[in-house]
This record gives structure tokens, sequence and C-alpha cells, in this order.
């Protein structure tokens, strides 16, 4: 009879055991989310780079308070010091329903008025005393800025910590690799599944102490998407609202940074509204520089005919740079216009020749067989190594330089603008 309670008193504990590990599962096992803080915090550019900042958190509370704080300068103690003059910016949380009952608060706020070329300090949280992230910092465009890098990185699209562990190292060695950059740049598939909030907390997870400083400004992929709805996607980001009518807001936008335009296109819908939209975009800028972003690439590993209506206005308009996603391996075209070779890909590259299209294989996870090389292709091959790019733009040049986690420069080109 003894034996028999403590096979029971046994089994009690492994229930309760099996218990608490699933609810330690569903809390992504952090501290932080199971006292209700703030996590999956991300910075963003939304109207003006030199005086504004939009920003993104996820609570488990969906009733939590929007709050945000910030003080100028780079001292993260005087956020909490009561001699401090902190200045406020509440909301209202949305709500996002991750499934299987879970809903989660959904906090958006944009800072504005901010002076250009200056750090700040900021956390945010619901305003209680134990509710508050950590201190993060950033620094706001310079006035009249002629030079600029950014990170160029695509398809993190990872399904397990380990995957998303690989992304933020990809991050960190692109960082240390080009300390100087002010902004991220993804061309889409963040992760496998959008539905799937465990990867998106460790897609941020990963990667906070660089998105939480860095603007990180994604393009829509067809894991982000998926049969025109991309609540998920569109749920972790404070984005423009500038983009093209009948496009989910979030996933078509441009924006602005220095001497050049931005331009973020959605390859998964509303193509022809798009067409409309990105030749008005075009159109209207007095920019030097012209730098589009897509997921499926006109000339990537393979072409993607379907927006080829956005090609020929590529061309019309001169767009000097086509990042592309999708194919998870790398390519390079030659500079190209109305379909044909204007160049041979080497050396320095006049922008008045063509538009040079690359893919910076993948940031995660996964890699693709190298497809059959095109004709198009001046790049192109499969290393099986996450890579990143840094682009720098210095006046009339801008410099394009690839590199593996390893940090080993595997391609670069400069375009000599013509503008």
């Amino acid at each position: 009879m003894k034996k028999e309670w403590i096979w029971i008193i046994a089994l009690c504990l492994i229930l309760l055991l099996v218990v608490a590990g699933i609810e330690w599962l569903k809390s992504d096992g952090t501290t932080e989310k199971a006292a209700g803080r703030p996590y999956a915090v991300v910075t963003t550019f939304k109207e003006d780079a030199a005086t504004s900042r939009a920003f993104t958190w996820f609570t488990d509370n969906p009733q939590a308070g929007t709050v945000l704080e910030w003080i100028e300068g780079m001292d993260a103690g005087k956020l909490s010091d009561e001699g401090t003059q902190v200045s406020r910016l509440e909301g209202k949380a949305a709500t996002l329903d991750t499934g299987s009952g879970a809903v989660r608060g959904v906090h958006k706020l944009e800072l504005t008025g901010l002076s250009p070329g200056t750090a700040y300090t900021y956390r945010v949280g619901d305003g209680s005393e134990s509710g508050w992230s950590e201190a993060f910092h950033f620094m706001t465009e310079a006035q009249d800025a002629d030079h600029l890098t950014f990170i160029n990185v695509t398809d993190s699209q990872g399904i397990t910590e380990q995957d998303f562990e690989l992304w933020g190292n990809t991050l960190d060695q692109a960082f240390a690799t080009f300390p100087g950059a002010q902004f991220i740049v993804h061309n889409g598939d963040l992760t496998e599944n959008p539905e799937d909030e465990i990867a998106w907390q460790n897609f941020f997870g990963k990667s906070q102490q660089w998105v939480t400083r860095f603007p990180l400004m994604p393009v829509t992929g067809n894991h982000d998407e998926v049969d025109d709805n991309a609540d998920d996607f569109i749920s972790h980001f404070n984005l423009p609202t500038n983009g093209a009518k009948g496009s989910i807001e979030g996933t078509t936008y441009s924006y602005d940074y220095g001497s050049a335009h931005f331009i973020m296109l959605n390859t998964e819908s509303n193509k022809k509204e798009q067409t409309k939209w990105l030749e008005k975009d075009l159109a209207a800028t007095d920019k030097r520089w012209i730098i589009v972003s897509v997921h499926r690439g006109p000339y990537a590993g393979n072409q993607y005919e379907k927006i080829d209506d956005w090609v020929k206005l590529f061309d019309k308009y001169g767009v000097d740079l086509v990042l592309q996603g999708h194919n998870h391996e790398y390519a390079r075209s030659y500079p190209l216009k109305a379909g044909k070779v204007t160049g041979d890909g080497e050396g320095v590259i006049s922008t008045s020749s063509g538009t040079v299209y690359v893919v910076t294989n993948a940031a995660g996870q996964k890699f693709n067989e190298k497809k059959e090389d095109q004709f198009y292709h001046k790049v192109h091959f499969q290393n099986n190594k996450q890579m990143f790019a840094g682009i720098t733009i210095e006046g009339d040049k801008l410099t394009y330089e690839a590199y593996d986690v390893d940090r080993k420069k595997l391609d670069a080109f400069v375009l000599q603008s013509e503008k």
C-alpha cells in the first residue's frame, strides 16, 4: 500500500512539472514576460527620420498601458531619476489574437518634434514601476546628411530559437563590420510561419540590441503575408502609411534618408495598384539615389515576371539599386535596362547605364541549391553561410559590400551617380 502511494505522489509531481513546463513554453521562458513587461521592442522610421521615430512592442496583457518615456542624451540612469525632467507619451493598445485563445497587447507610438542629429534614451511599458523595458538609445538623422550607411539582410525565416540565434549573429557581425550603420533594410520572410508568435519573440529577442536602437525597415515576403493576410507582420511594426491604395497598410511604403529615396514594394498582393502608386512616387522624388526593396525579385536567382511593369518604371525613372530576397542564394546582376545587359559590372558602374539587382543570400538557417546561371548574372553562388551587405552613400558614389558571417568579403561594387 505504501508503494502505491509513492507511485501516486510521483505521478502527481510529474503532472505538475509537465503543466509548469507548458506554461513556461507559453511565456517563452522569460522572466520579463512572466512579469508582464514589454517584449518584441523595435524602432522604425515613419515620418521624417531627422525629427521623429516610431516604436512597437508587445505585452501578454492586452489591457496594459501604452507609455513611452524619453530624455535627450544617453544617460539611462536619468530616466528613473526623480530630479530629471522626463518626457512622456501615452497611447492606447491594440490586440492581436495569436491563436489558442492567447490575445497579446500591441503597443505603437511615434515621437515627433525631435532634434536632428541628436541622441535620445527611451523606455516603453505600462507606466508602472515594474512594467518598464530596459532603457535603449537611438540617434535621429543629421540635418542635410550626405553620408549614410545601412545594412541589408533578407530571409531570416526561422522556426526554432536556435534558428534565430543565427539571425542575431548575422546582425552582430554586420554591425561589427559596419559600426556606423544607421538602419537596417530587411527584404522579407522574417519568420517561417507568421502566426507563430514564439518565432516573432525570438526574432526580436535575438536582435534586441540592434532593432531597439536602429530602425528595422521590412519588406513583406511570402512568409509574412499569406492568403492576403499580414496581420501578424504589420502588428509588429509601426511603418509609414503612404503606400499604394488597396494594399495592406504597412506592406508598401517609401521614406527618405539623406540623399536617398527608399521604396518598399509588396510582391504578394495588389500589384496593379502598386504600379500606379510606384510611378507617382518615383516621379515625385528629387533625391539623387533611388533604392527599391522587394521580396521576389525580377532578376534574382531566377526571374519573377509578374512584376515586369515595375521593372519598366525602374528603367524609366532611373532606379539605381534593387534589393531582393526569396531565393536563399547570392546573386548580383550586371547593370540592366530594358531587359538587356548594359555594362560589364566591373569597377565603377555608371547609374546611367542601368539598374543593378542583388540578393544577399539569407540571414537565417535556410539555403537553397544554387539555381542555373542566367544571362543577367554577374556574380552568382551558394556558400551556405548567412550573409549581409553594407551599403554606403557618399555624395555621388554608392558602395555595396557583401560579407558572410565570418566577415569575409565576397562581393563589392561601386555605383557612380550621373544625376
